[in-house]
């Protein structure tokens, strides 16, 4: 049997370090294992906050006063949301903060307040719709259940279960429409099965949850418990050259920026933030939760925690007032949520001659109603960020009879008035729970990320 090629290694600033910003394996693994640990936003808010733990970074919490003693290195987490940051030594007068943004949520069933439910001999666990996804994609596939419990002191508890539910199809024979034309009633038809029988104390989805966190279930005042597919992460194809996933949108970009920041820190490829530093600006990562429902509460990119570390570490560098206006006015933000690629099967509905391909690189996205934030400003720093890096790009434009969709971009610059692009890597199958991508474009995006972080 002949011996499948190599991958192509995406080029870099430097190619004497072969961690995952130049290793396209080592990479797919990184980005793999990331989605498998994060089954939920509040697991990847977690398991973010592990990651920079382990590359030196200092936990804050926001409820204690921050002041001058701020870390150079930190992060903050405010539930599903994580925020990230590296300070200059040397902070100037022509300082500004270099952003990152992301989200942490993917479209889901989430648990309602009461789940038990029962119906002809099964018990049924009660969900609503979370975001818009393709509804179809939960059929017959094993979900798990993974969130946050909340007890009576107010306190979290992570939580997560195996393949517990399924959500079930109808048999072609009892329906012989089901291949021409699907029709899901969100509230007939989309409550996992996870029991036979009917649903007795026994079947109390919220107990089962409890004692799997170690909690009484009379100390339990609440949850945000959502589905997620089982299935682990694979690579596939003639090389394989892509992977399959849940949650690439947008768990791909969440892994980039770590990867970026990481490698910055640690120096790989001769550049480095925070100790040595490349600019006096101030680098910083974010990933919101709550993107995929509209992005309007306290941990979403429309609510005020950016702004609020934003002012705080200002305030650290002793910027404030009317300096600090100045440093937001000559700040900037990449917002990095997955792209588009066309479709092989359903060309028409791209536009007929900007058409990204998986592969091809991270994708530049723009929009003339904004609901992506790039313009012409914006562009010119993702070609310099990709330029020195030597990662190829795209660009993502809608088809006009098509709509288009949207991101924390628009929302972020509305709210700090910054100029903001809209980039990100490419995939197919975007909102199914078993979305697809290639290989080679996740370092492509991080090589891009940390080249604006380090002053491109």
């Amino acid at each position: 049997m002949p011996e499948t090629p190599a991958l192509p290694v995406p080029s870099g600033p430097a190619d004497t370090a072969r961690g995952a910003l130049h290793d396209v394996d080592v990479y797919a693994r990184e980005l793999m294992d990331y989605v498998s640990a994060s089954p939920s936003s509040y697991h990847a808010a977690a398991e973010a906050a592990r990651r920079l733990a382990a590359a030196g970074f200092t936990a804050l919490d926001e409820t204690e006063p921050w002041g001058p003693a701020t870390p150079r290195r930190g992060y903050a987490v405010r539930d599903g949301a994580i925020a990230a940051w590296v300070l200059p030594e040397a902070p100037g007068s022509a300082s500004a903060f270099r952003i990152v943004g992301s989200h942490t949520d993917s479209p889901a069933l989430k648990l309602k307040p009461a789940a038990r439910m029962g119906r002809d001999g099964f018990s049924l666990i009660g969900a609503e719709v979370y975001g818009g996804p393709l509804l179809n994609s939960f059929l017959d596939r094993e979900l798990g259940l993974a969130g946050r419990l909340v007890t009576r002191d107010g306190a979290g508890h992570l939580v997560r279960t195996g393949p517990i539910a399924r959500v079930v199809q109808v048999a072609p024979h009892l329906d012989r429409s089901v291949n021409e034309s699907l029709h899901l009633d969100r509230q007939a038809h989309l409550a996992p099965i996870w029991a036979l029988g009917a649903a007795g104390a026994a079947d109390d989805v919220e107990a089962h949850l409890c004692e799997i966190a170690g909690i009484e279930r009379g100390d339990l005042a609440g949850h945000d418990i959502l589905t997620y597919p089982t299935e682990a992460p694979a690579r596939f194809g003639r090389r394989a050259e892509f992977i399959a996933s849940s949650r690439l949108d947008n768990l791909s970009s969440v892994i980039a920026s770590l990867v970026a920041l990481e490698s910055l820190c640690s120096g790989e490829g001769g550049r480095t933030v925070g100790g040595g530093t490349v600019s006096g600006d101030v680098v910083v990562l974010v990933a919101n939760d709550h993107e995929e429902v509209g992005s309007g509460t306290r941990s979403g990119a429309a609510g005020p925690f950016l702004e609020q570390v934003l002012r705080r570490l200002a305030r650290a560098l002793e910027i404030t007032g009317e300096a600090y206006e100045a440093m937001l006015a000559r700040s900037t933000c990449l917002s990095a949520d997955a792209a588009h690629s066309v479709h092989p099967g359903y060309g028409g509905l791209h536009d007929p001659v900007v058409r990204p391909v998986l592969g091809g690189g991270p994708v530049l996205k723009i929009n003339a109603q904004q609901r992506y934030a790039t313009d012409a400003i914006g562009r010119a720093l993702w070609e310099r960020a990709c330029a020195a890096a030597g990662a190829p790009h795209q660009v993502f434009v809608s088809n006009n009879a098509v709509p288009c969709g949207t991101t924390i971009g628009p929302i972020t610059a509305q709210r700090l008035g910054i100029t903001t692009a809209d980039v990100g890597q490419p995939i197919l199958s975007m909102h199914s729970q078993r979305e697809m991508c290639a290989v080679v474009d996740g370092p492509w995006l991080a090589q891009a990320l940390a080249a604006y972080w380090a002053g491109a």
